[in-house]
């Protein structure tokens, strides 16, 4: 498996926001891409800080996934949108996953 986390700062006043561009993100996923989960958060601390955390049965099928057009079209759409809200840009870890539980 492989993961990434990324980590961004919305402007604020914009949480609302936030959230409909993260339920447009998982509703538009396309079947056979190999996203295992995706888990969005925000910093207690820092409610302008969020993070996603993306889980893939491997990097291969998570790059395949960033080419496929489909998805180039919904980014372009919503590219506009994360300009407006996201403070700067977002930073990217790849990860490569050693152990993965859920209940």
């Amino acid at each position: 498996m492989w993961a990434q986390l990324i980590t961004m700062r919305i402007k604020p006043g914009n949480d609302e926001r936030m959230a409909a561009l993260i339920e447009r993100l998982r509703n538009s996923e396309q079947p056979g891409s190999g996203l295992i989960r995706e888990t969005a958060m925000r910093d207690r601390h820092d409610p302008s800080r969020y993070l996603m955390l993306v889980v893939f049965e491997s990097e291969e099928k998570a790059r395949a996934r960033e080419s496929d057009p489909r998805r180039a079209e919904l980014l372009k759409d919503l590219s506009d949108t994360m300009k407006e809200i996201v403070d700067g840009a977002p930073e990217f870890v790849d990860l490569d996953v050693l152990s993965d539980m859920s209940h």
